[in-house]
This record gives C-alpha cells, sequence and structure tokens, in this order.
C-alpha cells in the first residue's frame, strides 16, 4: 500500500495539470444556450467551489514516537502519511451592505498508518464550516486590518460512543468518538508581505452528550491562535502558535511551501508540528512530527 500512495504523489506531481478530462465534446451545435452554459460548466467542472485552507497529500510523515492504538490488536507506527482536502462555496454576498460574503466550507483531514500492516486510518476528521467575511480597508496603522471573520463550525473524527465495549479480557475499548462545536472570530491584518491572523475560539454549550466525549479538550487546545503568514519571492512560510495560559498546553506549527518547477499548480509543502492536539484521539498526547510532501493550493 506505501507504493502505491508514493506511485500516486508523483503522478500527481509530474503528471498533475494533464490529468483533467480530456473528452473532446462538442456543443457549439447545442441549440439552446441555457443547455451549452450547463454543459460547459460541467466540463470545466466550475460549480462555484474554491480551495479553502489548504489542500495537501504528505506521504512521509515521522512522529517522535509511535501512536497509541486503542485496539490491543492493531499496532500503530512513527511513521505514517497525511492529506487534507478543504474547500468553499460562496452562497451570499453583501446582504448587509458591508461588502461581506457569506461561505459553507468542509475540510477533510485523515492520518494514514500507510507504512503498517494493512495500512488503516488512524483518523479521520470532519470540520464544516458556515462563516461570513467582512472586509476592512485601513490605512492608518502599520498593521493594517484586512478583514473580520465570524464563523460557526463542527469538527468530529465521526466514530461511534464506544465506552461500553470490552474487550474477552474485559478491557474497555474507551470512547473513539471526539468531537466539538464552536464559534470563532479571526481578526486579519497586514504589514506588507507579512499576514498576521488572531483568532479566538469558544465551545458551544453541551446540548445532549456534547462534549462529554473530551470534557478538557480546551484545556490542551486553548481558546486563541495566532499565525503568521509570510512571503519572500516564490517562497510561504507559515508559523502559528495557541495555547491555554491557564494550563499551559498548546501546539506550535510551521510550514513552508514553494512551487515545483515540474508542475505550477503543485507545491513541494513542508509541515513541523509540536504540542497537543494533532488529531482529536490524541488530543491530550504531546506529539512532536515532520512531514513532507506536496500541496496543491496555499
Amino acid at each position: 500500500m506505501k507504493y502505491i500512495i508514493i506511485l500516486v504523489s508523483f503522478s500527481l506531481l509530474l503528471f498533475g495539470d494533464n490529468l483533467g478530462d480530456a473528452s473532446k465534446i462538442d456543443i457549439a451545435k447545442v441549440k439552446s444556450y441555457k443547455v451549452q452554459n450547463s454543459m460547459q460548466k460541467w466540463l470545466d467542472g466550475n460549480f462555484g467551489l474554491h480551495t479553502y485552507k489548504v489542500n495537501y497529500l504528505l506521504p512521509f510523515g515521522v512522529a517522535n514516537r509511535s501512536y497509541q492504538s486503542n485496539i490491543p490488536t492493531v499496532d500503530y507506527s512513527k511513521y505514517e502519511a497525511e492529506l487534507q482536502v478543504s474547500l468553499k462555496l460562496e452562497v451570499m454576498h453583501n446582504k448587509l451592505g458591508l461588502g461581506e460574503r457569506y461561505y459553507l466550507s468542509y475540510t477533510h483531514q485523515a492520518f494514514w498508518q500507510v507504512y503498517t500492516y494493512s495500512s488503516p486510518f488512524r483518523e479521520s476528521l470532519y470540520n464544516p464550516e458556515g462563516f461570513v467575511i467582512f472586509p476592512i480597508q485601513d490605512s492608518s496603522s502599520m498593521f493594517q486590518l484586512r478583514s473580520l471573520k465570524l464563523a460557526l463550525a463542527h469538527r468530529s473524527n465521526g466514530q461511534a460512543n464506544t465506552e461500553n465495549i470490552y474487550f474477552d479480557n474485559n478491557k474497555s475499548l474507551g470512547n473513539l468518538s471526539k468531537s466539538i462545536n464552536y464559534v470563532y472570530a479571526t481578526l486579519r491584518m497586514q504589514h506588507q508581505a507579512l499576514v498576521t491572523d488572531l483568532e479566538v475560539w469558544v465551545p458551544l454549550p453541551p446540548v445532549g452528550d456534547n462534549l462529554s466525549d473530551n470534557p478538557d479538550l480546551m484545556d490542551y487546545v486553548g481558546y486563541s491562535s495566532i499565525t503568521f503568514t509570510y512571503f519572500s519571492g516564490e517562497n510561504m512560510f507559515t508559523l502559528m502558535g495557541r495555547g491555554n495560559i491557564a494550563t499551559g498546553k498548546g501546539a506550535m506549527e510551521f510550514t513552508y511551501s514553494h512551487p515545483h518547477p515540474l508542475n505550477s499548480s503543485t507545491y513541494w509543502y513542508v509541515k513541523f508540528f509540536s504540542g497537543y492536539c494533532e488529531s482529536l484521539i490524541d488530543y491530550n498526547k504531546y506529539i512532536t512530527k515532520f512531514s513532507i510532501g506536496f500541496s496543491f493550493s496555499r
């Protein structure tokens, strides 16, 4: 299986610009303009979807220790692949007369133990959002305000509550279900080639069993973060830090991307993570991890 992901990665790298539909569909003779327009959108794949967060495929990642499996018969390695797909759709514009834009988005992140026997997915994370971005025109300060984002989001690993499931040795599987509903606000500022995002978030009050799966999650995630994005030539660097001041726990993440000369739509992508909540299933375990691969957006 590990050879498949490596082959797919290099195929996307070398031939990504040429993997589109090669069908020679002729719509010039179609009489209806509406039908022509519909067919053209279908051929172009133009349905209003745009990239949101970084879309990447990282074939190789190594952590400072092996990941812990909740199933005694399954062993995880410290080596794994990681991928993320993130898209957004604009649904409204300027309803308040402030130039604001309204979006729906979905981000899927997966951690793939591709280098172990049977190559299981250690965890998959599902992150739908609804948000609005208000533009800000500021030229009076060194760090000029650019936008305010208000969002409602859900993040979970899609697992069922397994706290009452036991093995033959009467050992509990534990609860694999991890989820949180939250609201957040992001203030974006710019100073020349440096973009700074200040973000704060608050979990929503429990509804039913919400948050009972991970009642101490915020101790490890915190309530705020700061992200710096810097451009130098064709290079892009990001540095994110988040944490909880009261508990002293949090995380930092550094990424670097550079366009690949063989494919204009692909970037070399490097990621370094250190801290808590790399994934929800291991939110209370400290992980340091280095990953390398390709991104298909920034």
